[in-house]
């Protein structure tokens, strides 16, 4: 039985290589994201722990206004570096969704050499079906030519 082979079997592979390629690509900058978000949940985190430490220690008897105004400007910059952080992460998202749509383009690129290879294997089949019958046709036209050159040369023995 002869084996079905696809011309465009190069570019097959090329497409899954370029989709798993921007597959990676998507998956880095979503890595990113996600560390950033962490960032930020650390940052936040810290500006809790922080607060309720002062809340606990430093605002009962005497008030160290030195230390209040050194708190206050900590959260400050911490708020200014939180904000910084968040204008990264939306430049990232941004990033990510690029990713996602070259992604969803690849998957697209690569799903439509699949239809075309699943289109010439059905082509392919069928001619293979077509010879096949065909010669089946051809065999039984010579056994039935056969048969009736056999009946006559009995007949005309008797």
């Amino acid at each position: 039985m002869p084996k079905f082979v696809f011309q465009l079997d190069g570019v097959l592979r090329q497409r899954k290589f370029v989709e798993q390629q921007k597959q990676r690509e998507h998956a880095e900058r979503q890595a990113v994201l996600v560390n950033m978000e962490g960032e930020l949940r650390g940052l936040n985190e810290q500006v809790q722990l922080t607060n309720d430490q002062v809340r606990q220690n430093h605002l009962t008897g005497t008030l160290d206004m030195n230390f209040l105004a050194a708190h206050r400007r900590f959260l400050i910059a911490m708020q200014r570096q939180a904000l910084a952080l968040v204008q990264k992460m939306a430049q990232q998202k941004q990033k990510v969704e690029e990713a996602r749509i070259e992604l969803a383009e690849a998957a697209k690129q690569r799903k439509v050499i699949e239809k075309l290879r699943e289109k010439h294997f059905e082509r392919w089949r069928a001619a293979l079906k077509h010879r096949e019958l065909t010669e089946q046709d051809e065999i039984g036209m010579q056994l039935s030519y056969w048969n009736m050159t056999e009946v006559e040369d009995a007949e005309a023995a008797t």
